[in-house]
């Protein structure tokens, strides 16, 4: 299972599309552990390229703070789940919390 987290100075996004670098987290769900995380620079925001390019680096979850409800159908289209709203700015914790059941969410950060 492979996680997509967008960065921006090394911690969590509020907004997907600008983020600098995407963190892409390895885990092992059944034993809730990460297994390799890698940094990859951000290709850049163009319309409707993300969802495929993170779907062709085997991600399966993206973590965020915000992201417009065209990109997340995008996504949905791609068959990744997009958790918006996500507090925890530290990528590794984020993704910790999630397969442990106490990620917290708010409101989706972005509006377009």
């Amino acid at each position: 299972m492979r996680f997509a987290v967008p960065l921006t100075g090394g911690m969590l996004s509020p907004h997907f599309g600008h983020c600098e670098q995407f963190a892409l987290i390895d885990v092992d769900p059944a034993k809730k552990v990460i297994t390799r995380k890698h940094v990859i620079d951000s290709p850049g925001h163009q319309p409707g390229f993300l969802p495929t390019w993170l779907a062709e680096q085997g991600v399966s979850v993206v973590l965020t703070g915000g992201m417009g409800p065209r990109a997340q159908a995008l996504f949905q289209q791609n068959r990744i789940k997009v958790v918006i709203g996500v507090m925890e700015s530290n990528p590794d914790r984020a993704v910790l919390d999630y397969l442990n059941g106490k990620l917290v969410v708010g409101d989706n950060v972005c509006d377009h």
